[in-house]
């Protein structure tokens, strides 16, 4: 249940408080900024303020569903709570009509979206090639995502001009968006119509953002027109967690809010309610190595805890069995169970050795961020077939449907079928219904002509259900059992009793949603689907180890936490080598993974990685030198620790590890240069190419002591 306002700290308290005027809440990790962003809404509907007229936007369904359920709980009142997506979806749905769409628009996924990209291909007679085509995708997403139009494109851009164009053509022929359109067409309708925009802006005069350190230029200008009026704007977000700029995220957002919104008031919340002292201690010293920020320092009325274990590993193998065996200790000895343990680390390969061994080691885990349930084949096809009952028009829906079970309809015959509606200028849908009737020749078969029109008669009838308002349930059901689409994934029976149960909750899940919905029709029900993230992992396997990417776990806390592969080039990545910018949003991420821990913490790196096909030498992250050697504890392998506190590995001083290439000074030899690294019987192990006597020689690191030359 929510805490009132007299459990807030003073802080927390002069946020929630807040009426009038732009504010920039500086919400540290762990400082209840969820509940800040509550007991502001909660305060204006107190002080009289319609519920109408407040808008909250989130960067998840999941967040924004919780907070929804708080307002309603708490003060008995709906709160527009919701997405940027959503709230731009909503915003179409009225008043898309000023751009030449109609209000039933469809919203494509990725799938779809890259479909008619690779139309637009064959149509322009570019080749298809997969990276190409993956790189055109990502080019006309960016490009949205900056709010410009094909016409605006920077020179460097102008190779996808006609790409972009025919595109977005062929999107509005299917009078379908993707999703980056819906911010993009939102900005758009507000920017060409300031009629459009005042409704908006006189309809909601308190805007509250979360995460608004996570906003791109898209959700920044919408944010920045809808509060040009009242400029009631309550962000809350802290610029040391920005860590999505590959997405778009532009962290001068957050940066430049007083310059934007003037005489902006900014409140710190400093006070975390996670972790131990030790553990946010060592994070403050962690990201004061960044420029980019507003200096805050966390802290915790916790006790300072356990040291942060550190393990340098001879093997990634070796790794990877540090990390199960404190899983063990943890679980067996100090009762922790083991959905309260995470490994994080920075790219999704490295998951392979942590499954490795914790298979060895019999601990159950669960990858977290694969395929959405919502991403799935067979939810996709039936998600699809109900798209058809809705549209004659959306070809994308058609192609993948109309051939499931097979009906003789390959590739050549939809060709026929798409060009024969082009030519006739009919819509898709229509053109097989005169087909069938044998009213227009299309060229098809007898076979393919009669699978063609068992699938039509499929549809109509589906059609004439929604006519006559039969449950979306039954809808769904009856589109199963008229498609025989439970005959076509039998023919896989290694897959079939999952896809089968898949199809079950779909039905489970519109069942339910028509009991809650106010206005269950299936056009909202297919949007609020298409709007589920995919980032939303089901959290269904229960008793389980997590591993997740350092992405994949913003927002999360864990008793037990690893951060593993630390190492240069892997974390920070190599990518981000040479730009501070980009090495400052890798220890962000670092910050980020430090403080998902409550209680332990552990930090790990192998001197060996096999990576990029090749085995590597490795050395330590540039971010555990970062952290002060007060707050860590190196760790052996087996690690024996007594009741209080973790023993100290019985080995000497680390030495510095070097790269093939780097230069060196040895006190006997002179200046050299590293010619080769790898593990010996004596370990870490280097042949040196010595300039002043043109010899290499092989000198064992831990006897040579050597220097960065």
């Amino acid at each position: 249940m929510e805490k009132s306002s007299l459990q807030l700290n003073f802080e927390q308290t002069r946020a929630s408080k807040h009426i009038e005027g732009p504010m920039l809440v500086l919400a540290g990790a762990g400082s209840g900024k969820t509940r800040i962003v509550t007991h502001r809404i909660l305060h204006l509907i107190e002080v009289g303020v319609p519920a109408s007229e407040i808008l909250a936007v989130t960067f998840t369904n999941k967040a924004a569903e919780e907070m929804k359920h708080r307002v309603l709980h708490l003060a008995k009142a709906h709160v527009l709570t919701c997405t940027f997506h959503s709230l731009c979806a909503r915003v179409l749905r009225e008043s898309i009509t000023a751009l030449g769409y109609t209000r039933d628009f469809l919203i494509l996924d990725e799938d779809d979206a890259e479909k008619s990209l690779k139309q637009c291909f064959a149509s322009l007679g570019i080749k298809e090639d997969k990276s190409l085509l993956k790189t055109t995708r990502s080019q006309i997403s960016q490009a949205k995502n900056r709010l410009l139009m094909p016409s605006e494109l920077s020179k460097e851009e102008m190779g996808i001009q006609e790409i972009y164009s025919c595109y977005q053509n062929k999107l509005k022929q299917y009078n379908a968006l993707d999703f980056d359109d819906l911010l993009f067409l939102t900005v758009k309708l507000f920017r060409d119509f300031p009629d459009v925009l005042a409704l908006y802006q006189k309809r909601w005069r308190f805007i509250l953002i979360d995460e608004y350190q996570d906003t791109n230029q898209a959700q920044y200008l919408l944010i920045k027109l809808l509060s040009d009026l009242h400029h009631n704007v309550f962000a809350v977000g802290d610029p040391d967690q920005s860590i999505y700029s590959w997405r778009g995220a532009n962290i001068q957002n957050i940066l430049n809010f007083e310059s934007d919104y003037q005489g902006a008031e900014v409140v710190r919340l400093e006070q975390n309610y996670r972790s131990c002292n030790t553990i946010l201690e060592a994070a403050n010293a962690l990201i004061k190595h960044n420029e980019g920020r507003y200096e805050k320092n966390l802290w915790s009325k916790r006790e300072s805890g356990e040291k942060i274990g550190l393990f340098i590993a001879e093997s990634e193998r070796q790794e990877a069995d540090f990390v199960s065996r404190q899983i063990h200790h943890f679980h067996d000895k100090k009762g922790i169970s083991y959905q309260d343990c995470v490994i994080f680390y920075r790219t999704n390969f490295q998951s392979r050795t942590f499954e490795d061994a914790l298979l060895r080691e019999k601990i159950p885990y669960v990858v977290v961020g694969g395929l959405s349930f919502y991403q799935r084949r067979e939810i996709k096809d039936i998600l699809s077939l109900m798209r058809m009952i809705l549209s004659n028009s959306d070809f994308l829906a058609f192609s993948r449907t109309v051939n499931l079970p097979r009906r003789g309809l390959g590739q050549s015959a939809l060709e026929k079928i798409q060009e024969t509606a082009h030519a006739q200028g009919l819509e898709i849908f229509t053109l097989c219904e005169l087909a069938v009737d044998r009213k227009i020749n299309v060229g098809l078969s007898a076979k393919q002509l009669q699978g063609l029109e068992e699938y039509v008669k499929c549809i109509l009838a589906l059609r004439e259900m929604l006519k006559v308002k039969r449950p979306l349930s039954e809808l769904i059901s009856s589109a199963i059992e008229r498609s025989r689409y439970m005959t076509y994934i039998q023919e896989d029976s290694e897959t079939y009793a999952e896809r089968k149960e898949n199809i079950e909750e779909l039905v489970a899940k519109a069942a339910e949603w028509e009991q809650e919905a106010t206005d269950p029709s299936l056009v909202l029900f297919l949007e609020e689907l298409a709007l589920k993230s995919s980032t939303e992992s089901s959290d269904k396997v229960v008793e389980s180890v997590r591993l997740m990417t350092l992405h994949n776990g913003k927002g999360l806390e864990f008793p037990l936490v690893f951060l593993v592969g630390m190492e240069e080039d892997l974390f920070p990545h190599i990518n981000s080598k040479d730009s501070p910018e980009k090495v400052e949003e890798e220890r962000r991420l670092c910050y980020v993974g430090v403080t998902r821990a409550k209680d332990f913490l552990f930090l790990t790196a192998s001197r060996a990685r096999f990576l990029w096909g090749a085995s590597r030498m490795m050395r330590p992250s540039r971010f555990l030198k970062e952290i002060p050697s007060q707050f860590v504890q190196k760790l052996s392998l087996y690690g024996s620790r007594s009741q209080s506190s973790f023993e100290e590995a019985e080995t000497p001083e680390e030495p510095d590890s070097f790269a093939p290439g780097d230069t060196v000074f040895h006190n006997d030899f002179g200046t050299g240069s590293v010619h080769k690294a790898y593990q010996t019987s004596l370990g870490l192990t280097y042949d040196v190419f010595f300039f002043k006597t043109k010899t290499v020689r092989t000198l064992a690191a831990k006897y040579a002591k050597l220097k960065q030359g």
